[in-house]
């Protein structure tokens, strides 16, 4: 089994991304289950904007999504500013929407009996909001989200300390990945088994 992990987080490689610690926590437990996994940091690749899959002239996301057919899991994992996803994550459902249109042999979206679920950081509330924005755009698309197929982190109101710099909640968020990380698991299982038909 297979899975990818877009990390909308607009840092650049090597800059720490909060985004991408917490998404390890899922990480790890996949890779336990004997889950390939590969991530993208979305900040290090030539994506422009649009809403099909190849967009020609050195647009790095036709190879992005040859791999999303190629996985089972999707894990879709972003920060919250100004109490959003990552313009980053937007920008991935936009070139995602072109799968609705995609199909396989049976005349199904290409997303079909494929799973997705969505970690979030942020130093300040709102990752409810995201996390509905994203789970509500990737079931438009396709995917499946099973139940609590996600995790967040964030310092609650205010401007405080991010993920990185405090142990505050840590455990909560951990746990909660692993869970998330379970329930996908189980559900790309069922679904390899007993595919929605077309």
């Amino acid at each position: 089994m297979r899975a990818v992990v877009l990390n909308c987080t607009l840092k650049k490689s090597p800059d720490q991304s909060n985004t991408d610690l917490l998404a390890q926590v899922v990480i790890d437990e996949l890779t336990e289950k004997d889950v390939e996994v590969t991530s993208f940091r979305l900040a290090d690749h030539e994506i422009p904007p649009g809403v099909v899959t190849d967009l020609g002239g050195g647009d790095e996301w036709p190879n992005i999504h040859r791999l999303l057919l190629d996985a089972e899991i999707l894990v879709f994992a972003t920060p919250t500013w100004v109490g959003r996803p990552s313009s980053l994550a937007q920008r991935a459902l936009e070139r995602m929407d072109a799968m609705i249109s995609e199909t396989d042999d049976q005349d199904r979206p290409v997303a079909y009996n494929r799973v997705a679920g969505v970690v979030v950081t942020g130093n300040e509330d709102g990752a409810h909001h995201v996390i509905s924005e994203i789970c509500g755009g990737l079931g438009d698309i396709g995917y499946t989200i099973p139940g609590q197929a996600w995790t967040y982190w964030n310092r609650g109101p205010g401007p405080g300390p991010s993920y990185s710099e405090t142990d505050e909640g840590h455990e909560w968020s951990e746990n909660t990945g692993r869970t998330m990380a379970a329930n996908l698991h189980a559900v790309a299982l069922a679904l390899a088994e007993r595919p929605i038909p077309a």
